[in-house]
């Protein structure tokens, strides 16, 4: 066979092109490997300012939504709305929880009272603040092991739980009966803490509340989520409060601008007012006798914002309790819509004395009675 041998030239340019080729491909990789954290950078800070418009975006619609809550949310309207709430009927002008307190925090002024809830031995609600006696009688004895006709009177004089060092008197020292609390205020808001986890109690209060028909203007304000639980089931056409996980939950929605998105169930927030504690009222827990911890509660509880946005929403909010002029006007001041005072006269006087202290909303139901 006769083999055919390639030019000289030819020879050198294919290897000339191999090289090039070669070259072309080293170059190209290396370019690529010098643009690929480039490209990987440019990536990321695009990731970065498309989430931080979308977070802009989130605060603002957050924002509005919190001044306007209309355009999420139904406006809830109770058939009553209540500015002066006499606590424990008002303990520091007559003895506490007495039908004469209930009597004479009406003829003032208040215009809702707060009361707390217990059961006798033989079946009867009583109302009392403590479940124990010792405080309010003198005599240790639990008013659950006591028929009706066996509980003590009160003593002649009892300090105001809220107001140190003060103590208030009055003629009426029995124990008296929710339901007679029903048929002497029949149109008057009452506030019900059922202060322990009784079924029968629960049962018992739920009926009467119906009995007397008075699911609208009568409050469920229990702290405890397991009795509200029960409250509710029992009667579950009664407005009621947050309790204490409910109103914890609520602070986190606030501060993570969820709350404008989320519904609501509960119809009033009853809180302290911080500012009273160690100054008007020692409060149980020894972390809040703490001056910093106050300061912080303050700032975190007490938000101006949060309480404007949950009335925007047909929420009550009570603050407590307030037993002189600079807490009831700091109350107020900060979004309250109404203060519970152990002094009604007191609050009815300031509430007088400042007509421009708005009222919220109710029902025509109400309007109309």
């Amino acid at each position: 066979m006769l083999h055919t041998s390639e030019p000289a030239s030819q020879t050198g340019v294919r290897a000339t092109v191999a090289f090039l080729g070669q070259r072309g491909l080293k170059k190209a990789g290396s370019e690529h490997q010098l643009r690929s954290p480039v490209c990987g950078c440019v990536a990321m800070e695009l990731c970065l300012v498309v989430l931080g418009c979308l977070a802009m975006a989130y605060i603002l619609l957050s924002v509005f939504l919190l001044w306007n809550p209309h355009i999420l949310h139904q406006k809830k309207l109770l058939e009553f709305s209540s500015r002066n709430i006499a606590h424990r009927g008002g303990s520091g002008e007559k003895l506490e929880n007495t039908m004469e307190a209930f009597t004479h925090a009406v003829e003032v002024g208040a215009d809702m009272l707060e009361l707390d809830c217990h059961m006798t031995k033989d079946g009867h609600v009583i109302v009392s603040h403590d479940g124990n006696l010792l405080r309010q009688t003198g005599e240790d004895v639990s008013i659950s092991t006591l028929d009706l006709q066996d509980l003590p009177l009160y003593k002649e004089k009892l300090e105001v739980t809220f107001n140190i060092g003060h103590y208030s008197t009055g003629e009426d020292r029995k124990f008296v009966l929710l339901e007679d609390i029903f048929k002497a205020f029949p149109k008057i808001p009452i506030n019900i803490e059922v202060k322990e986890n009784n079924d029968k109690l629960i049962d018992r209060v739920a009926f009467l509340v119906r009995w007397y028909g008075r699911e609208a203007i009568t409050v469920w304000a229990t702290i405890d989520d397991h009795l509200m639980s029960k409250c509710r089931k029992q009667n579950s056409d009664m407005p009621y409060i947050f309790t204490i996980r409910r109103g914890l939950l609520l602070l986190v929605l606030f501060y993570t601008g969820l709350l404008p998105f989320i519904p609501l169930r509960e119809n009033l927030l009853q809180f302290y007012l911080p500012r009273i504690f160690n100054r008007k009222y020692t409060p149980e827990m020894n972390i809040l006798k703490n001056k910093f911890v106050v300061f912080l509660v303050e700032m975190v509880f007490i938000r101006k914002a949060l309480l404007t946005h949950l009335v925007k929403r047909g929420i009550q909010v009570h603050l407590f309790v307030c037993n002189e002029d600079s807490d009831i006007q700091a109350a107020f001041a900060v979004g309250a819509t109404g203060v519970m005072s152990d002094y009604p006269t007191l609050l009815s006087d300031w509430l007088k004395e400042h007509p421009d202290v708005p009222s919220i909303p109710v029902t025509e139901t109400k309007k109309s009675s």
